[in-house]
């Protein structure tokens, strides 16, 4: 199967993941906490991948180029978050009285558009470079993605939008994946630029959006799920590394 294909049909599972996320909102009133061993175990799986596989892979194929990309990546999402006026928590939490305003929904729901899109050219970057590092970069985004629908579901919800607008939301950052995957395969000769720029994308959202989530629950067991997060990749490593 080749590289393209495989990340096309990953990438739809991933969209399935977000959709999910955004079905469970309207299924009842749910407590968010429950998602917290998602984020957490999430958190640690994209902080171990982006420093110990992206950033070094980018840095040994473009090792003059990569380490500025990687910066741009990081500072993309960051960029976006804190110059557009809407302000959203990543998954643990939404707050409902910062999204009664339908533009601050939509502009919520672009950049998270942006982050997806990225997660689509960081799977594709995997793969065109080697199974290995496709596979786990792709559990780094599947981890991630129940609460990411879970996220923008709640933001339509608490701006008063119907349903079918919220199912419409989470889909939507399924298509802007496959956008970031048929990107990528377009500039297929630039994946180490690809590869460099979504690292540092990974990077921020694993330390500053979803690890900051983590840090607001008190006791061992969240931060032990962290930890196994960053040693589900070590182990993956060891066993399938040379894949």
């Amino acid at each position: 199967m080749s590289p393209l294909v495989l990340s096309l049909i990953l990438g739809i599972i991933a969209g399935l993941a977000n959709i999910f996320g955004g079905v469970i909102v309207y299924a009842r009133p749910w407590s968010r906490t429950f998602l917290a061993y998602f984020i957490a175990l999430g958190s640690g799986f994209m902080l171990a991948t982006a420093l110990t596989e992206m950033v070094p892979e980018s840095i040994h194929l473009a090792p003059l180029q990569a380490p500025l990309l990687i910066l741009a990546g990081y500072f993309i999402v960051h960029f976006f978050e804190h110059s557009w006026p809407a302000h959203f928590h990543f998954g643990e939490e939404t707050h409902a009285d910062e999204f009664v305003n339908s533009r601050v929904a939509f502009t919520a729901l672009t950049g998270l558009l942006i982050h997806t899109f990225f997660d689509g050219v960081a799977i594709a970057s995997g793969f065109f470079i080697s199974t290995w590092l496709g596979m786990v970069i792709f559990g780094a985004v599947i981890l991630h993605n129940i609460p990411e629908g879970f996220t923008m579901a709640s933001i339509m919800l608490a701006a008063k939008k119907r349903r079918l607008d919220g199912l419409l939301a989470v889909s939507a950052l399924g298509v802007s994946r496959i956008v970031g995957i048929l990107a990528m395969a377009a500039v297929e000769r630039q994946v180490s630029y690809g590869l460099a720029i979504s690292g540092g994308v990974t990077l921020y959202v694993a330390a500053s959006d979803l690890i900051p989530e983590v840090n607001k629950m008190p006791g061992l067991r969240i931060a032990l799920v962290v930890a196994a997060g960053v040693l589900m990749v070590i182990v993956l490593r060891l066993l399938f590394a040379t894949a």
